[in-house]
């Protein structure tokens, strides 16, 4: 049973376009649109779900014995994994200058670290708007903008080797601004931006063993073709929420899930109150909760950015439900243990991280 169970303020202002993986009971944000630093270098920032605190890495300097020359630039519309300890940074728009990037950025989640792998192969092009994905120790990089493309790259962290997939099938629509997203051994691509503004809502599916886009049955219900979107796989199922149509000049605050095995969409309704029509959000998972934050939010046509974080529970406790029943009823606190109040304003809406 699905369930909103945390909305709080607070999170750090323009996150639009940035990136984020979760690291045991933290989120680390890496970038996004206009992030302000002194220097100019990529913002980090640190969410603990535990004490539901943010906390902003310091800019790296000389002074800490590391090389800033190592460090990537402020960015957007970049994409970073997590392998192992490291979390990779790839590709990506520079914001000081506007150029795309191809460098391939580390960053050690154990000392907070910044240094360039050295790598060999075909390295892909420069390119943003991209997708980002890991099987075990193999990143795979798809589609871009400028121009469209298809084309499948992947890097084994084992040997930091790039190399182009000759991918066979067809592999449906080049589009930018998509989701890829690791189910088993397969790659399910979903939405995205094609040219004069056609937006995907078809399933495409590549399968990694055999470096083939599989044939897809139609499929009857389908969500509304998107870009921007944010995506996940929980219990062997996609799902996506929000996301931005510019030809229909709207954007989505749903949740939808998609079953591999039956090849079928269907929309899902948590309970409690979820975020507005929204999109670039990010969208981590950590333990058995979903954590969804920043982007860019549509109210009535109105875009701003969103400073709000957004807890999406997949499965929630009988405390967590009870817990939400004292809030939802005002019911009274005093008599609780210190540890259960501290919880129940964690979690309150009207509350800022």
């Amino acid at each position: 049973m699905l369930h909103w169970t945390t909305h709080l303020k607070g999170v750090p202002k323009r996150q639009l376009y940035h990136v984020a993986v979760a690291v045991g009971c933290k989120v680390y944000s890496f970038g996004g649109h206009s992030n302000t630093n002194d220097m100019d270098q990529i913002a980090v920032h640190v969410f603990n779900t535990v004490s539901m605190r943010w906390m902003k890495l310091p800019p790296v300097t000389a002074g800490r014995g590391e090389r800033t020359l190592e460090v990537p630039s402020r960015r957007r519309k970049h994409t970073a994994v997590l392998i192992q300890d490291i979390v990779y940074i790839w590709g990506g728009e520079c914001a000081s200058t506007l150029e795309f990037c191809n460098v391939l950025y580390a960053f050690d989640v154990d000392n907070h670290g910044w240094f360039k792998p050295e790598v060999s192969g075909t390295v892909p092009k420069a390119r943003r708007s991209h997708s980002a994905c890991v099987l075990e120790k193999v990143m795979y990089i798809h589609g871009t903008k400028r121009p469209r493309t298809n084309d499948i790259h992947k890097l084994d962290t084992a040997t930091m080797v790039w190399s182009l997939i000759n991918a066979r099938g067809i592999p449906g629509p080049a589009s930018t601004c998509h989701t890829a997203t690791i189910i088993g051994t397969k790659m399910f691509v979903f939405g995205g931006r094609g040219d004069n503004f056609t937006y995907n809502n078809n399933i495409r599916v590549f399968d990694t063993e055999t470096n083939l886009w599989l044939s897809t049955p139609s499929v009857q219900l389908l969500p509304e073709g998107r870009a921007i979107h944010s995506a996940f796989a929980c219990c062997g199922e996609l799902y996506i929420f929000g996301g931005h149509n510019r030809l229909l000049n709207q954007s989505f605050s749903g949740l939808w899930k998609f079953n591999p095995e039956t090849f079928c969409w269907r929309k899902v309704e948590p309970k409690g109150k979820g975020p507005c029509p929204t999109f670039s959000m990010c969208c981590c998972m950590v333990g058995g909760r979903i954590i969804l934050f920043g982007g860019y939010k549509d109210v009535d046509f109105q875009y701003s950015y969103v400073d709000e974080m957004y807890i999406l529970d997949v499965s929630p406790s009988l405390k967590t439900l009870c817990k939400l029943a004292v809030i939802q009823y005002g019911l009274e606190q005093s008599e609780l243990p210190h540890d259960l109040r501290w919880e129940l304003a964690a979690m309150n809406s009207k509350r800022t991280v």
